[in-house]
C-alpha cells in the first residue's frame, strides 16, 4: 500500500501530471470536484485514458459540462439555464481516493474544481480563492500607504512584499452501531457531566478504525495531530462472541494548518475518508452539529491567521506583538479582530445555515452564543476562555501560532464562504488602524456598553474574561453583546437588517450579491423542506409514543401529569374543524411562505416538544 499514489501536489506540471497517472494503473478514474452554494462536492467518475488524452480541455474547462440543477446553485443555475463548466484547479494538492471494499485496488483522483455559468464562477472554492487575492492586494496597498505600522510590533509596512492566509479546521463526530437504539439520553448526559468520557481509551471497533483513520491521512500528507475521545459517550457493551455493541461515543481529530484554500479542501477530503474507514468497521458516522439533543454537539472550531512575507524572505505574523509578555497582540491583530467582531451579523448566516446548528448553539456545552472574545487577564498569560465566540490562541515562545479560533461553526459550516467572509470582515477592520496605537485598540475591544468607539458599535461590549454564560443573566448577555439568532430564518434576515456589514463582504466583488442571495435561498429552502419532511414527522412519532401508561395504582399525581401531557399532545398535533394543531400552523406558514410566523412557531415547537419530553419521563419515573 506505501507504494500507491497518494496526492499530486500543487502546481505539478502537466506533463509529470500524466506521467504520475502513468505510472500508477491503480488510479482508474478522475473526478472534478466542485463545491455548490451548500457545501455538496461534486463527484463523477472519468476514465483516467479520458483525462490524459484531453488534458488541455481539463485545465481550461470545456472537457466537462454538468447539469446545474444537480447542485446547489439557486437563482443562479435555472431549470432553464442550467449548464455549468468545470476547469480545475491545479494550485492546490489533488488526493487519491481508493475504494476500500473493491477486491481490488481502485483510485478516483479528486481535482478540486470550480464552477462557471455564463462565463462567472459561482461555486464556493472560487467565492474563497478570489476572496484571498483580493485580501492581499488590498493589504499590500494598505502597507504601501502606512510604512510606518504602530503598537506593538517592529514590522515596517514598507518592508512586506506579500502575505500567506493560513487556516485549521478540526473535527468532531460521533459513533454508534448501526441499527440500534440510542443508549439512554440522561444516562449520556450523566457520563458527561462526571467527565467519565472526556480522554477515555478507545476500544474494540472503534479503536482500529480511529488509529486506520491518522495512519491513513498521514500517506497522504497531512500531518495528523491527534485523535481521542470527546466528552461525549457511553461505555459499549460486549456480546457473547466477544464483539462491542451498542458504541455511542463522540470522537476528534485534528492536523496540520495549511493555507486557507488548502484547508478547507483538506476538511473536505479527510470526512470522506474517515467515513469509509468507520463504515468498514460497521460503525456510522454523524458529523451533525447536534445528532443527540442534550449531549454535547459537534464543533469545528476554526483558525484564521495572516503572515507577512518581508523582502527578506522572513515570515512575520501580523497578529502576534513583539514581546507577547507585555501585549497581547500587534495593532493590526487589534484591527483585525474587531473587524471579525463588528461585522459577524453578517458573517453568521455562513456559520449556521440550518436547523441543526441551532440545536448545538444553546449555553451550557461550551457552545458560543455571543459575539464575543477573550484575552487572559494579563498578556503573559494567554486565555483559554472556551465560552466567547472567537477565542485568541497564543504560544509565548512561538509568535507564528497567533491566531484567532471561531468557535461557533460545525462540521456542515461552508469552511469556503465561512473562511472568505471571516478574511473579508478582518480586512475591513485592519484598515480602521490607520493612525492608532495597539492601546487605543485594545481600550477600543475592552470597553463597556454606551462607551464611544471609534469603530465598534456604541452599545455593545466585544471582550469577556468571564464565563459568560454564569456570569451573566441572559438578559443580560443579550444586552451586553447583542441578542443571537435562534432559527435559520432569523440568521439569514442579517442580510438584510445589517446592510452596512454587507457591504463589507460585497467589497471587493468576490463575495458578490448574487453569491450571498443563491446562498440564502438554498438556506431557506432546506430550512422549510426539513422542518416540514423530517422534522415535524419525527416529532408526530414522538407524541404518538408517548401514551398512558395503564397501571393498577395510580395516584393522584399520575392522573395530573397525564392530563398535561395529553393536553399538550393534542396542542402540539391534534387538529379540529375550528382550531389547527401546532404542527399544522407551522406547515402552513411555510407553505405560504410566512417565515416570520414560522419561524416563531419553530421556537414555541421545540419549547413544547422539550417540556413534552421531561412531563413524559417524569410520568413514566412515577409507574411502578
Amino acid at each position: 500500500m506505501n507504494e500507491l499514489l497518494y496526492k499530486i501536489p500543487a502546481d505539478t506540471p502537466r506533463e509529470e501530471v500524466i506521467k504520475m497517472l502513468r505510472e500508477h494503473p491503480e488510479v482508474c478514474f478522475v473526478s472534478l470536484v466542485g463545491i455548490d452554494m451548500a457545501g455538496n462536492d461534486t463527484d463523477e467518475k472519468i476514465p483516467v485514458r479520458i483525462f490524459i488524452e484531453d488534458i488541455d480541455k481539463f485545465y481550461n474547462g470545456t472537457a466537462v459540462q454538468t447539469d446545474g440543477s444537480s447542485v446547489v446553485l439557486p437563482k443562479i443555475a435555472t431549470i432553464n439555464n442550467a449548464k455549468v463548466d468545470l476547469p480545475i484547479d491545479p494550485a492546490v494538492n489533488w488526493f487519491v481516493d481508493y475504494d476500500r471494499e473493491s477486491p481490488d485496488t481502485v483510485g478516483t483522483l479528486r481535482i478540486p474544481s470550480f464552477i462557471i455559468h455564463e462565463g462567472k464562477r459561482v461555486d464556493s472554492r472560487a467565492a474563497l480563492v478570489d476572496t484571498l487575492a483580493y485580501v492581499k492586494r488590498e493589504l499590500l496597498d494598505f502597507f504601501r500607504a502606512n510604512p510606518e505600522i504602530s503598537g506593538a510590533t517592529s514590522l515596517k509596512g514598507s518592508d512586506i512584499v506579500d502575505i500567506r492566509f493560513t487556516s485549521a479546521t478540526e473535527l468532531e463526530f460521533w459513533v454508534k452501531t448501526p441499527l440500534e437504539d440510542n443508549a439512554s439520553i440522561e444516562e449520556m448526559s450523566a457520563s458527561q457531566v462526571m467527565n467519565e468520557q472526556y480522554w477515555e481509551r478507545t476500544h474494540g471497533a472503534v479503536r482500529t478504525a480511529l488509529e486506520e483513520c491518522l495512519i491513513e491521512l498521514d500517506k497522504y500528507g497531512f500531518h495528523m495531530e491527534m485523535g481521542h475521545k470527546e466528552v461525549g459517550g457511553l461505555k459499549a457493551q460486549i456480546d457473547e462472541n466477544g464483539r462491542m455493541t451498542h458504541v455511542c461515543e463522540q470522537i476528534e481529530i485534528d492536523w496540520q494548518y495549511d493555507g486557507a484554500v488548502q484547508a478547507a479542501d483538506n476538511e473536505l477530503f479527510v470526512r470522506t475518508i474517515v467515513r469509509e474507514v468507520f463504515r468498514l468497521h460497521r460503525l456510522e458516522v454523524n458529523f451533525k452539529a447536534k445528532p443527540l439533543i442534550g449531549l454535547a454537539g459537534n464543533g469545528e472550531h476554526t483558525h484564521l491567521s495572516i503572515a507577512a512575507v518581508t523582502s527578506d524572505g522572513k515570515m512575520h505574523s501580523l497578529f502576534a506583538a513583539d514581546d507577547q509578555n507585555a501585549d497581547y497582540m500587534s495593532a493590526i491583530g487589534y484591527g483585525a479582530l474587531m473587524g471579525l467582531l463588528k461585522n459577524y451579523e453578517a458573517i453568521n448566516p455562513f456559520v449556521s445555515a440550518t436547523n441543526d446548528s441551532f440545536n448545538r448553539l444553546k449555553p451550557g456545552f461550551e457552545a458560543p452564543v455571543c459575539v464575543v472574545t477573550s484575552f487572559g487577564h494579563t498578556p503573559a498569560i494567554p486565555s483559554r476562555n472556551r465560552t466567547v465566540l472567537v477565542s485568541l490562541i497564543r504560544d509565548l515562545k512561538n509568535p507564528m501560532a497567533t491566531r484567532f479560533e471561531l468557535r461557533a461553526t460545525n462540521p456542515y459550516s461552508n469552511t469556503y464562504l465561512v473562511l472568505a467572509a471571516c478574511y473579508l470582515a478582518i480586512l475591513d477592520g485592519i484598515k480602521h488602524t490607520a493612525g492608532r496605537t495597539a492601546a487605543q485598540l485594545l481600550a477600543e475591544l475592552s470597553k463597556q456598553p454606551g462607551e464611544d468607539a471609534h469603530y465598534l458599535e456604541r452599545d455593545r461590549a466585544y471582550r469577556s474574561e468571564e464565563d459568560v454564560f454564569e456570569f451573566y443573566t441572559p438578559e443580560e448577555r443579550d444586552a451586553r453583546f447583542g441578542k443571537p439568532p435562534a432559527t435559520v430564518w432569523e440568521n439569514m434576515l442579517g442580510f438584510d437588517l445589517y446592510p452596512e456589514k454587507v457591504a463589507v463582504l460585497t467589497a471587493g466583488n468576490t463575495l458578490r450579491p448574487q453569491i450571498i442571495e443563491s446562498f440564502r435561498t438554498g438556506a431557506l429552502l432546506r430550512w422549510k423542506i426539513e422542518l416540514i419532511s423530517r422534522i415535524i414527522p419525527e416529532y408526530r412519532d414522538l407524541v404518538r409514543r408517548m401514551k398512558e401508561i395503564k397501571s393498577d395504582f395510580v395516584t393522584d399525581q399520575d392522573a395530573y401529569m397525564w392530563n398535561k401531557i395529553h393536553d399538550l399532545r393534542i396542542y402540539l398535533a391534534k387538529d379540529t374543524i375550528d382550531d389547527k394543531a401546532l404542527f399544522s400552523l407551522l406547515i402552513k406558514a411555510l407553505n405560504e411562505g410566512d417565515y416570520r410566523v414560522a419561524s416563531a412557531l419553530q421556537l414555541e415547537m421545540n419549547a413544547k416538544i422539550e417540556e413534552l419530553k421531561e412531563l413524559y419521563d417524569c410520568y413514566k419515573k412515577n409507574m411502578i
